[in-house]
């Protein structure tokens, strides 16, 4: 009977062993999640802060020379302040560097979320030359509040430069 026992004993203590030897494994595993949950809200975070960054010395000014400066260049949307969400037109003015209206320009148009990293849901066009220097551009939505750039380029008498504009929409 002795022999029985100590059987007996020796299972006991081999099934009271088993949970207790799972423990540290469990417990390693559960630091190992919480340390890549960590990291992940870090790196959310990090992320939320990077794409909402806006420079303080970002310009506004709805007036800009041009990047080689060929032309001044205005804009005027027909609603203010700049709506998101609501397909809406601007006024462009473009003037030669020496303020003389610059007449039957070719102009292409563009804009993005720089931190963002995607563009305008629209193609946005210069549809029309109003005369006086004054370009019809259609097909503009902001389809998010942020940092937006937009960007003009103007081919006008066998001359091309273009201009950025930044808004900053709520």
């Amino acid at each position: 009977m002795t022999t029985l026992h100590s059987t007996t004993n020796a299972a006991t203590a081999v099934q009271q062993a088993e949970p207790i030897a799972r423990r540290p494994i469990l417990r390693r595993a559960l630091i190992v999640a919480g340390g890549v949950l960590a990291l992940l809200v870090m790196a959310a975070a990090a992320l939320f802060l990077w794409m909402s960054y806006v420079p303080a010395e970002l310009d506004l000014a709805s007036t800009r020379q041009s990047a080689q400066g060929l032309y001044q260049v205005s804009y005027r949307p027909e609603v203010q302040p700049v709506p998101v969400h609501q397909m809406h037109r601007w006024t462009l003015h473009v003037e030669s560097a020496d303020g003389r209206p610059v007449e039957n320009a070719a102009i292409a148009v563009d804009g993005d979320m720089p931190q963002h990293g995607h563009g305008l849901p629209t193609r946005p066009q210069a549809t029309r030359y109003l005369g006086n220097g004054d370009y019809l551009v259609e097909g503009l939505k902001f389809h998010m509040p942020g940092w937006w750039v937009m960007d003009f380029v103007i081919t006008a008498h066998g001359q091309t430069d273009q201009v950025r504009f930044n808004l900053l929409l709520k």
